[in-house]
């Protein structure tokens, strides 16, 4: 299936919101990780101008949030989150083979972090990430070129 970008607006914080909540509220509980609004908006919020909202036939189902860092050449694969009724249908990996894509032609490495129990780092494996730290709750992986 076909999905667009778009830059996020103010306007898209109330589905934001409600994106966290379904898709990353029972890996948060798991771990001890605040689940209330004010901790949602405030990770919505963080690197905010980055914020893409995937869409489908015009519907807004995820959202991808990368960031370069010129000094370092290296991304950061900030946020990741599409809506569990459109997971499957490889949107994420595609995003991310994207990003990892831009990498290479750049010679840049990609970062992310996941949260243990989320079987999403599966997915970061299978592409290619690896494990290089871990702190808490969190894993922290990398892609190389």
């Amino acid at each position: 299936m076909e999905f667009s970008l778009r830059s996020a607006t103010e306007s898209d914080i109330g589905f934001l919101l409600a994106l966290r909540d379904k898709t990353m509220r029972y890996y948060l509980e798991e771990v001890g990780m605040p689940t209330c609004r004010e901790e949602y908006e405030k990770r919505i919020r963080y690197q905010f101008d980055h914020a893409k909202i995937v869409e489908m036939a015009g519907k807004p189902v995820g959202l991808f949030k990368a960031a370069y860092n010129s000094e370092l050449n290296h991304w950061s694969l900030v946020q990741i989150q599409i809506a569990p009724e459109y997971q499957g249908m490889n949107i994420g990996s595609r995003l991310i083979r994207q990003l990892i894509e831009q990498a290479k032609g750049a010679g840049a490495t990609v970062g992310l972090s996941v949260i243990k129990t989320n079987p999403a780092q599966d997915l970061y494996s299978r592409l290619g990430f690896k494990v290089v730290s871990s702190s808490g709750s969190e894993l922290m992986m990398e892609w190389h070129s």
